[in-house]
């Protein structure tokens, strides 16, 4: 990865919200960790002025575009013309001086540009050269995620790039390969690149789809729709191109005796970091965040300290901000940090008051939670079931304000009272609305100011 110095790394800052107040006999400290990057990442694309599109050692940027190509593409036609026309308004959207490759994914994983293991640097003839390339592209054969997923690592890989990035589109259930092939795939290529996936239609897997964004520190959607494809794509790579810096990783120190229970990302989406630990020295841990430009994130980490007295205070966890040294050898950057404290007190108004930001995140991640559980009662024909969980997300999203998924919620069931969580399932519901629920779950909002 590109090599940054301090003066032109974005600023990290870390606020750590929580109440440190327990009671006597209380073990349990939760913390909400807010990370904001500015001043290094860019909007819309456009570079910031003196960044240019090189930062560092390298390029900004590698992106791969991975294209499903399989047979099913081809129902309805405009489906592979629509799929050329986002992969086109993506190549469109990228910076100069980015790298890039074009992939086509069937049973098997083929390069379409620039083609002999290489990565094209981006200006106007390179993307007329790319754009030529897609016109060749047609539906045919099966469909093998991993494979497409290796092929993009070994492009990226030798890439001399601050960025690496994959952009993967699937129309289809990944059913040409077992699924420990792309599970082993997903392990191999994590750490190496990001990648964004996205189903279109609604004959793929959300689980495959979610599950391939999460393991790559990825977003996933779904558009259902084709042709709102090159919409999406636009945005998508707009997003890739405001990113300046890499690996960053969300470093947790802890004292003898503090046992940490988990650390998620709560904001823009819930996502469970706790299992993806990498030891950091003693007590401490690393927990990938991926790439970063202009904007903020929230954590929320809970640890369990050990007993102590009335008015006895300790340090129950330090949160840094982490950027590796590229080479591996040096010693790495700490770009921001915070703590988390514990203080017993017998002041039980002080120790039984929640604070704001854990008590709205922890009803943001019950929220996404509920929705899946709903969803697969409802699948599984277990409709009173289905009922209670739908009726506590639509509970949850009214009390949060998470409204966009409020309307998300209304598709699937008739809301009869919001504040009570008292719903009926709809008797009919659009495949792609249950799909874009059931995508779209982990999606949270910022608390309330």
């Amino acid at each position: 990865m590109a090599n940054f110095s301090k003066s032109n790394v974005p600023q990290f800052s870390v606020e750590v919200y929580q109440n440190a107040f327990l009671p006597e006999g209380g073990r349990e400290v939760n913390a909400i960790v807010t990370v904001t990057s500015t001043g290094g990442g860019t909007t819309g694309g456009i570079p910031l002025a003196g960044s240019g599109p090189a930062y560092g050692a390298g390029p900004g940027a590698a992106v791969v575009l991975m294209v499903d190509c399989s047979g099913s593409m081809d129902y309805p036609p405009t489906k592979m013309r629509n799929a050329r026309d986002a992969t086109a308004a993506a190549i469109d959207t990228l910076r100069e001086g980015t790298l890039f490759a074009v992939v086509a994914g069937t049973h098997v994983a083929q390069e379409v540009y620039p083609g002999g293991g290489r990565l094209a640097v981006a200006d106007a003839h390179t993307k007329a050269l790319a754009k030529d390339a897609l016109r060749g592209l047609s539906a045919g054969g099966g469909t093998a995620i991993g494979t497409w997923l290796r092929l993009a690592d070994r492009l990226l890989g030798p890439a001399d790039a601050g960025i690496r990035h994959g952009v993967l589109l699937t129309d289809g259930r990944n059913e040409h390969e077992a699924p420990e092939d792309l599970r082993a795939a997903l392990e191999s290529c994590a750490g190496r690149f990001t990648c964004d996936a996205r189903g279109v239609g609604t004959d793929w897997e959300v689980k495959e789809v979610t599950g391939i964004a999460s393991a790559l520190l990825g977003t996933a959607d779904i558009v259902a729709d084709p042709s709102g494809l090159a919409d999406d794509f636009t945005r998508m790579m707009e997003n890739v191109m405001g990113k300046e810096v890499a690996d960053v990783a969300l470093r947790l120190w802890t004292p003898v005796g503090v046992e940490i229970r988990f650390v998620k990302q709560v904001a823009p989406s819930v996502a469970d970091l706790t299992g993806r630990r990498t030891e950091a020295g003693p007590r401490a841990g690393d927990y990938p965040t991926g790439s970063w430009g202009d904007e903020s994130r929230d954590y929320h980490v809970c640890v369990r300290v050990p007993q102590a007295g009335i008015g006895q205070e300790m340090l129950a966890a330090r949160v840094s901000l982490i950027l590796p040294d590229p080479s591996g050898a040096g010693t790495p950057q700490t770009l921001s940090q915070g703590l988390v404290r514990a203080v017993w007190t017998d002041d039980m108004a002080a120790s039984t008051s929640i604070n704001p930001q854990v008590a709205h995140y922890t009803g943001q991640a019950e929220l996404a939670q509920v929705i899946q559980q709903g969803l697969e009662a409802r699948k599984s024909g277990d409709f009173d079931g289905a009922t209670a969980k739908l009726g506590r997300a639509v509970q949850l999203a009214s009390a949060s304000g998470n409204q966009d998924t409020a309307r998300l919620l209304s598709k699937v069931v008739d809301v009869v009272d919001a504040a009570t969580g008292t719903v009926r399932l709809k008797a009919k519901v659009a495949e792609a609305d249950e799909m874009t629920l059931e995508t779209r779950s982990t999606k949270t909002v910022r608390v309330k100011k």
